[in-house]
């Protein structure tokens, strides 16, 4: 995504991440994403509405789910030809995170997370185009793969092409983006549940998981920042 007019430059998560002043946001697959804890319905619609008043809005407006706990802020853009975090992003955060702050609110990263589907099909444009009409989703924006609900609100569908037929390992499952920084813990607590590690080779990235029936689940996260080395 080029600079052109009022469009921003396109971001990847690791850039998001390694920049000052987000540490209350993490990158989860769709957008990147922060839970504030208000402690009550009327205080999160209070801080719903001082959000409201930040300049700029018009240009990338955050999705917002207001709860009586809390609330979920996304990061996001969704346009004809892009879908994903704009360099507006990072300021953006920086300055609902300090709104949080002017409010006493915290912020808890842990509780973030995006959950997607992935269906295997061999013929993917034919598959894509019956979940599309069932579920009245449309494409991602330059990912004829993917499936998103046009109000953002639905999880994603993802759809991977297979050389051929499976007939005896599940052909549907589960991806779960987590934060970075909770990816550990998670899989921990699954394996425990009674889970077991199926693969590990794209680790730190992506894990593959199974139930204990072997109903498989991916385990991901959105570029973590760089660690310094030791």
């Amino acid at each position: 995504m080029t600079e052109t007019g009022t469009k921003a430059i396109g971001i990847r998560p690791r850039q998001f991440h390694e920049t000052s002043g987000l540490e209350d946001w993490r990158v989860v697959g769709e957008g990147a994403c922060a839970y504030f804890r208000t402690g009550s319905f009327t205080s999160s619609v209070r801080f719903l509405q001082a959000i409201s008043e930040l300049p700029g809005l018009e240009a990338d407006h955050p999705d917002v789910d207001v709860r009586g706990e809390g609330v979920l802020v996304r990061l996001i853009t969704v346009s004809g030809d892009y879908y994903g975090l704009t360099e507006r992003h990072l300021e953006l955060a920086r300055r609902i995170s300090e709104v949080a702050r002017g409010w006493g609110i915290v912020a808890d990263p842990s509780a973030v997370q995006t959950v997607q589907v992935t269906v295997d099909a061999l013929n993917v444009p034919e598959v894509v185009a019956f979940w599309r009409a069932l579920l009245g989703y449309q494409d991602r924006a330059g990912s004829p793969e993917d499936l998103v609900d046009a109000l953002r609100r639905g999880v994603p569908f993802y759809f991977q092409r297979m050389d051929e037929p499976r007939p005896q390992r599940n052909r549907v499952h589960v991806d779960v983006w987590v934060p970075y920084d909770q990816a550990e813990a998670r899989i921990a607590a699954a394996l425990a549940a009674g889970g077991r590690l199926v693969s590990d080779a794209d680790a730190p990235d992506n894990w593959v998981l199974a139930d204990p029936e072997g109903n498989e689940v991916c385990v991901g996260v959105a570029g973590p920042p760089v660690r310094p080395r030791s």
